[in-house]
């Protein structure tokens, strides 16, 4: 291909990549000055893939960034301490951390001991979701509680759609089923397409937990 070819294609992809540029922001600018609602939003993450309570922190921690406080509140999980625990109880006064910490389901296999320790847990977990003071709560792998009847579903509905105006709240969990879709402002499905559990490999402090 001569110089003098190869130069006009280029600048044929330019001026197309230019175009295209052009009329993506044409679209955003148009979003962007249609959302002229300012309030709290309801997200809920949910799917089969690795993630959710990973995307949940990063919320986290940009919530803690411009100074909000935060509320954190994990269902399901064990009594084995987290990196993200470890760090925002050390670091981060503002946040308040409830670990229902029973462990895993399949690992009590005490269904009226989850179910208590899951009542208990909830009642934090409205307490936040009642507090105007708390710019976001996440309530982790809370689907699971739903999903098993540990907490009257309708209850938990009222009391996210009923939070402050200005709180967001954000829910994590496989079998986020359509009531609680049809609450939240934002839900996002994370698929699993590979997952390194699969392969035999640990879990990874600093990276899973």
């Amino acid at each position: 291909m001569s110089d003098n070819k190869q130069s006009v294609d280029e600048a044929r992809k330019n001026a197309k990549h230019e175009a295209a540029m052009k009329k993506q922001k044409t679209n955003i600018d148009s979003s962007i000055a249609a959302a002229d609602k300012e309030r709290g939003v309801g997200i809920l993450l949910t799917g089969n893939g690795k993630g959710k309570t990973s995307s949940a922190f990063g919320m986290v921690i940009r919530a803690l960034g411009y100074g909000y406080k935060v509320g954190v509140v994990q269902f399901i999980k064990g009594e084995q301490l987290s990196g993200e625990e470890l760090y925002l109880r050390d670091q981060c006064p503002d946040v308040t951390f409830y670990q229902m910490g029973t462990g895993f389901t399949w690992d009590t296999q005490d269904r009226g001991g989850d179910i208590a320790a899951a009542k208990k847990t909830w009642e934090v977990a409205r307490q936040l979701l009642a507090d105007d003071s708390v710019h976001l709560v996440v309530l982790d792998e809370l689907t699971y509680m739903l999903s098993f009847d540990y907490l009257d579903e309708q209850k938990v509905l009222d009391a996210i759609a009923k939070r402050p105006v200005n709180q967001s709240v954000v829910v994590t969990g496989r079998g986020g089923g359509s009531s609680l879709q049809a609450v939240m402002d934002t839900v996002s499905e994370v698929k699993e397409v590979k997952h390194a559990f699969n392969s035999g490999i640990m879990a990874r402090k600093g990276v899973d937990f």
